[in-house]
Parts: C-alpha cells; sequence; structure tokens
C-alpha cells in the first residue's frame, strides 16, 4: 500500500471531502482536478502509481494504490477514506475495456472485467456507504457506467455487461440508502477520448464516432467532470437513482 501527502492543502476541515477511484487519468483524473479546484480534499486511488502519485501532487491530494482485484481492496478503499476523516462524496471511475465477440471471451477474461468493473464499483459504494451512513450526514456516491449501459454493445459484451451492472447497483443503492441521505447517481459517458482503447483509435475512428453526436464531436474528460460534480452538488439533492447519459447525443434515452 503506497499513500502521499503532497501538501496541507487536505486539512481544512470544511472542505468536501472526495475519493475518486481509478483516479490516476482519464475521466477519473479530470473528475479529480474538478472536484480538487472547487475546493475539496480529494483522495486518487489507483494501481497506476506513478501517475496517480503525480497528479496528487498536482492537485494537493493524496494517492493511495488501489489494486481492486487484491484481496485486501476494501481495506485500501477504507484507508481512503481513514485518510479524510470520513467521506463525503464517492466517485467510481476504475474501469477495464475489453473488445471481443462474446464467442472470443473466454470466462478469465469475462471474470475480469466484472471484476475492476462491477465487484469494485461494489466494494467503493459499500465503503463509502458505510462510512456516510455512521457519521449520519449523508453524502453523494456516483458511480462512472458507460453508454454501453444503455444501448448495449456488439463486439464488447462483457464491458456493457459489467457497466449494465453498475447501473443496477447505483439504483439498488439509492433505494437502500436514500433513507439515510445517501444518494446514489450513475453517469453513462459516450465516447471520451482519453487514454482507454487509444492504443486502437484511428483518426477514421475519431471522425466516425464524432459523426454520431449531434454535436459533432467526441467527449472530454472535462464533460464527465462537469456532470459528475453536479450531481454531488446541492444542486443534485434531488436526484438519486439516475443513469445521466454524457453521450453528446449518442444515446437520448
Amino acid at each position: 500500500m503506497s499513500s502521499q501527502t503532497p501538501s496541507s492543502a487536505v486539512t481544512a476541515s470544511t472542505a468536501r471531502r472526495v475519493v475518486v477511484t481509478g483516479g490516476a487519468r482519464g475521466i477519473g483524473a479530470g473528475v479529480a482536478r474538478r472536484f480538487a479546484a472547487d475546493g475539496a480534499q480529494v483522495v486518487v486511488a489507483d494501481v497506476l502509481v506513478e501517475p496517480g502519485a503525480a497528479l496528487a501532487a498536482e492537485i494537493g491530494g493524496r494517492f493511495v494504490e488501489l489494486d481492486l482485484l487484491a484481496p485486501d481492496a476494501a481495506d485500501l478503499l477504507q484507508h481512503c477514506v481513514d485518510l479524510l476523516g470520513g467521506i463525503d462524496v464517492l466517485v467510481t471511475s476504475a474501469g477495464v475495456l475489453h473488445l471481443g465477440t462474446l464467442l472470443e471471451t473466454d470466462r478469465a477474461l469475462w471474470d475480469r472485467v466484472f471484476a475492476i468493473n462491477t465487484t469494485g464499483t461494489f466494494l467503493a459504494m459499500q465503503v463509502a456507504a458505510r462510512s456516510m451512513i455512521a457519521a449520519g450526514t449523508g453524502g453523494s456516491i456516483v458511480a462512472i457506467a458507460s453508454m454501453a449501459a444503455k444501448k448495449g454493445g456488439g463486439g464488447e459484451g462483457a464491458y456493457a455487461a459489467s457497466k449494465h451492472a453498475v447501473v443496477g447497483l447505483t439504483r439498488a443503492g439509492a433505494l437502500e440508502w436514500g433513507q439515510h441521505g445517501v444518494r446514489v447517481n450513475a453517469v453513462c459517458p459516450g465516447y471520451v477520448l482519453t487514454e482507454m482503447g487509444a492504443d486502437t483509435r484511428t483518426p477514421e475512428d475519431v471522425a466516425l464516432w464524432s459523426s454520431y453526436s449531434p454535436l459533432g464531436r467526441l467527449g472530454q474528460p472535462e464533460d464527465v467532470a462537469g456532470v459528475v460534480a453536479f450531481l454531488a452538488s446541492p444542486d443534485g439533492s434531488y436526484l438519486t437513482g439516475q443513469a445521466l447519459n454524457v453521450t453528446g447525443g449518442m444515446v437520448m434515452h
């Protein structure tokens, strides 16, 4: 386990306490930067040590090395909460993308995708909700799902199924924890230009996918981060159990 405290910026008692899993890069990094810019105390939790620690140093937050496949993943998640003395906002952005047809997907790969995308989300939600309920002050949990959770995904069946499950977890948590003032929502990003999938992305892919959006472009991490920040803010206080599309209009249901 690795944790770092690069500055004293996390000592402000009035700041919201935020944990972002998968926060080292991509959407998670955009979310971490947004909350830090808004004055929150942020823990970046990720299996990627170097970029995670660098981001934490950049935003004046803390970094915890978190491998959601590790047997002690729940303990590491609790460590994130303990570093902040509690938690007000959890954002679950840790995830993996697998491209391949269902017939090409073997059991080991299927299990890995679900272990990170779905079980990892469940563990983080459970740890955060227990702390929020015990504190009696409520809180906000935002899960990063995918537009694949709304429209399926030919050629990415394991990924799509795992993200459908994340939406199901979101709604179950909203129903179970709302009485304690804990709100649980998900965002379903469309094609966002991040490191995920970059190794196979071509200029032709970007042009094709951009054409599917009425806005004529692909998303940026900041586009998703703004919606996450809204859901976790007082302005989103009457939203729970929702799975909001952030797709540039590629998905409208």
